[in-house]
């Protein structure tokens, strides 16, 4: 039964994480999820010196909070004329250098458990279960990340055009009344609640992962933005079910399998894709060449 419930936290991690990754790779700001997962451990730090508790809810109270926090910095600094990879760079790095300085000097004889609050092992995630009256209803991080999903595909499938315009022309969509910066912070907060509800759990390597490659893979496939979300979240998917059975039959890690087979899928569609793909292209252009030397 763990099997199932460990493929699907990391379909759901896929999935959630893919709808919000294909925006984030038109809009070249793929490195959102990881700024956000680094910088949240002020937070966690800050969340602990204020509550005394090592309760992992207080914990990712603290976390999502100094994620909106990042993300507003990451805008801020892009609107007054900072490059978004130097802005998103910018960030992180302070924030997880405060958050190193806050646990040296106010927790150093404390067991944060950072490394369970940051880089979370799948593998462990469905013995921690939901449980009401004594009754388990399935793994938290079912619920929580199933939650987050849902959430994201309510808010994009409600706001789809706007968000549509948005990241393909900005100028258009201003022209037509659309409130950008607000959209942009909605999608921006949708990736820090994910990015927050998941990692936790999973580990940010799948998370991270998943918000990337799976969309840019799709990206290569594809110039339709319905078909590209619908493809990544196909790759994620497919992904987390072949990681899973690679790390077993290797005994490695379960998120690093994940990641490494999506990789993998990547470098084939970027060499193969049959409008992208780095053979194909190469194919074309033989063929021509030996069309005109006729």
């Amino acid at each position: 039964m763990n099997d199932f419930w460990i493929i699907l936290i990391g379909a759901l991690v896929a999935c959630s994480c893919s709808v919000l990754g294909c925006f984030l790779v038109l809009r070249k700001m793929s490195m959102v999820g990881d700024a956000i997962s680094h910088s949240v451990l002020p937070g966690i730090v800050l969340a602990f010196l204020l509550s005394g508790s090592r309760d992992s809810l207080f914990m990712m109270i603290g976390a999502a909070a100094i994620g909106l926090v990042t993300v507003f910095l990451i805008q801020m600094f892009q609107n007054n004329g900072v490059q978004s990879d130097a802005s998103i760079g910018v960030v992180f790095t302070a924030l997880f250098a405060i958050g190193v300085v806050l646990v040296s000097v106010f927790a150093r004889q404390v067991d944060l458990d950072l490394d369970c609050v940051l880089y979370g092992e799948i593998a462990y995630a469905p013995w921690d279960t939901f449980q009401i009256g004594g009754m388990s209803f399935g793994p938290v991080a079912v619920w929580g990340i199933g939650g987050a999903f849902l959430l994201n595909l309510l808010i994009v499938g409600l706001f789809y055009k706007q968000f549509k315009i948005c990241s393909f022309d900005p100028a258009m969509a201003a022209a037509l009344g659309i409130p950008v910066i607000l959209f942009h912070y909605v999608l921006m907060g949708m990736v820090s609640l994910t990015t927050v509800a998941s990692f936790e759990s999973v580990g940010a390597i799948l998370v991270v992962g998943m918000i990337i490659v799976p969309a840019a893979t799709a990206y290569l496939l594809t110039e339709k933005l319905s078909r590209m979300i619908i493809i990544s979240m196909l790759i994620g998917i497919i992904s987390s079910i072949a990681g899973y059975y690679l790390a077993y039959v290797l005994d490695a890690s379960i998120a690093g399998s994940m990641i490494s087979v999506a990789g993998a899928i990547f470098a084939l569609v970027f060499l193969f894709s049959p409008t992208h793909g780095l053979v194909i292209k190469k194919w074309i252009r033989r063929k021509l060449i030996s069309e005109e030397a006729l």
